[in-house]
């Protein structure tokens, strides 16, 4: 067993459910402990942050190639605004690790540059998220697969080269605990463009772990992801949307966090396993099946037909297939209506 799945198997093989905080705290440090608290409370394994500032991830230009205007729900912003407003401080990270440990939650984050790398080193963080928009830094991702943790990598954005060029680019660094993440990267995502059937796809044809990234609204998607053989959900959580954040919108709150935990774990109670052994509810269950039964009162040397012998409930008699081969032969004793039928009754 690699890492990665020791990461993704600390509470059985069950699908490991990641609460994504992202920008949810609004800038408030309270508010990122009181999600983490929240999010053990929704039965959730793991708590992401996201690890960069307005100046590691983008330029403070007042372009119009940095200002947003592709139909999302920041359009209007510059990046650099956006970010600012979004991002996690650096120092709270320290606390905000101790917090989920405190809670026995996971927690993790998305670096979206080398010094976020760095940085998150220090704090021994126990595995990486590579975010949809950075499957095409290819150094970016081989230096966070150098550090020889589990990475998993949502692909919203990619096609299959840029699947191919970041797995390989973990390989090259001698690193194959990887995990892909089905995602579709608008805010929220319709729910008719989800394609969860891409899931086991994306495990068979790259032979990786694979799960969802969502961002539709609702639970529906999670739970369908987790039928179709996800083995990794992340939703963004937010412990109220009232305290508003660039994220907010399309984040579950903690009743609907906690709603869409309880659905998976349903999920894949019913999903079960291939087994055509019988327990013993289904066996008690088979008194209520067909079986033989003398249906009309009969004589010695009657002939068998479908008024004196018939199949129905309960399971008691002769098994219903034999009914064919009795017909025609004669009856070896006297009988009564609503006696089993058993080949003591036969004459030979």
């Amino acid at each position: 067993m690699n890492s990665l799945e020791q990461f993704l198997t600390s509470e059985s093989s069950k699908v490991f459910i990641i609460a994504e905080l992202s920008a949810n705290h609004n800038g408030s440090l309270q508010n990122a402990l009181d999600s983490i608290k929240a999010a053990k409370r929704t039965g959730a394994d793991a708590i992401k942050l996201q690890t960069f500032t307005a100046d590691t991830i983008t330029l403070d230009a007042k372009t119009d190639d940095f200002l947003l205007s592709q139909g999302t729900l920041w359009d209007g912003k510059y990046l650099h605004d956006l970010y600012k407003e979004g991002y996690t401080p650096w120092e709270w990270h320290a606390e905000l690790f101790k917090a989920a440990a405190d809670e026995g939650l996971i927690c993790f984050s998305t670096p979206f540059d080398n010094s976020a790398v760095d940085f998150l080193e220090t704090l021994n963080v126990p595995a990486y998220k590579v975010a949809s928009f950075e499957i095409t830094d290819i150094p970016l991702i081989e230096y966070i697969a150098s550090k020889n943790k589990p990475v998993i990598i949502s692909t919203g954005i990619a096609g299959l080269e840029d699947i191919q060029l970041a797995i390989d680019a973990c390989k090259r660094q001698g690193n194959d605990q990887i995990a892909l993440l089905k995602c579709t990267s608008s805010y929220p995502a319709p729910i008719d463009e989800a394609d969860l059937i891409m899931i086991k796809d994306l495990a068979d044809r790259f032979g990786v772990i694979s799960g969802l990234s969502d961002h539709t609204m609702g639970i529906t998607a999670p739970i369908v992801a987790t039928v179709l053989g996800a083995k990794i959900i992340e939703k963004h959580f937010i412990i109220d949307r009232s305290i508003g954040g660039p994220d907010a919108s399309f984040s579950l709150n903690e009743a609907e966090f906690t709603a869409m935990v309880t659905s998976v774990r349903e999920a894949e109670k019913a999903i079960g396993k291939v087994d055509y052994t019988l327990t013993e509810k289904q066996r008690l269950g088979r008194e209520f099946s067909r079986s033989l039964y003398v249906s009309a009162d009969s004589k010695e040397g009657d002939i068998i037909t479908e008024k004196n012998v018939r199949s129905v409930r309960p399971g008691y008699g002769l098994h219903p297939k034999h009914l064919p081969e009795l017909l025609g032969k004669k009856f070896a004793k006297d009988v009564s209506k609503g006696m089993r039928f058993d080949w003591e009754m036969l004459q030979r």
